[in-house]
């Protein structure tokens, strides 16, 4: 029976997945990091917060999310970076010279290449340019071209395509709440009762499930989690944050 495989830095691949759960950056230079995410690293690395210290010129070209600012670094160095969330699925994509609307809480890293904006959809972010990033999903992640009606919890998000509506089940619109869910755009319990609407062309990405990855605050550890120190017992899950030409989209998987 072979044993595990043990990786050192000449070993890890560049830039690649190491497992469907784990991610290689090769890293040389600055990448942006979504704090929590970098598991371990080789080389010499240093982490530097949004808005503090040396780095302004790059965050000023290529981070414009203030709501988002507390929970992100710049990684700068040279060496191997490993990144992984929760046990998710990893995996990179390649936007060559467009734009991807993503989730908040799924997004790991990017290049400063890409430039990261503030959607107008609230909880997710737009990324727009030439680079890769890392992202996670809750199952292996599903393309579709609208038009098409999605489950907000299995969005993962968009590319090349209008931001989507909200869509009622008629049957679920009859009636008093219906009608004030009708006017709010708030409620629907499930799926079969209130979807996304895409329409036009371009790519929508979902996951395999409708469960979301739900987000912890920054540092913080689950109360379960015996043996890790300064782990805060009455935390609580934040409710999860809902939230282009886009080039090649390439999906990498690990073996």
């Amino acid at each position: 029976m072979s044993g595990p495989v043990i990786h050192d830095a000449t070993t890890l691949p560049a830039n690649d997945n190491v497992n469907p759960y784990a991610f290689s950056v090769d890293l040389k230079g600055q990448w942006f990091l979504q704090k929590g995410k970098m598991i371990a690293y080789y080389g010499q690395i240093s982490f530097h917060g949004i808005g503090h210290g040396p780095l302004d010129r790059l965050i000023a070209g290529s981070f414009h999310s203030p709501l988002h600012a507390a929970d992100w670094v710049v990684a700068e160095g040279q060496g191997k970076m490993l990144l992984a969330d929760r046990s998710f699925d990893v995996n990179s994509y390649d936007l060559e010279d467009g734009n991807l609307t993503v989730r908040s809480g799924n997004l790991l890293a990017f290049q400063p290449s890409l430039s990261l904006k503030q959607s107008i959809i609230p909880g997710f972010l737009t990324l727009i340019g030439t680079g890769k990033f890392v992202a996670a999903s809750n199952g292996p992640v599903v393309f579709a071209e609208p038009p098409i009606r999605v489950d907000p919890q299995a969005l993962v998000g968009w590319a090349d395509c209008p931001s989507p509506c909200h869509h009622y089940d008629h049957q679920y619109l009859r009636g008093v709440m219906g009608g004030v869910r009708r006017l709010t755009g708030l409620g629907g319990a499930s799926g079969e009762e209130h979807q996304f609407e895409f329409v036009g062309s371009g790519t929508v990405l979902l996951q395999s499930t409708e469960r979301l990855m739900e987000e912890i605050p920054t540092g913080d550890a689950p109360p379960e989690q015996a043996g890790v120190p300064h782990a805060s017992p009455g935390n609580q899950p934040m409710t999860p944050r809902l939230p282009g030409q886009l080039g090649d989209l390439q999906r990498r998987f690990g073996l």
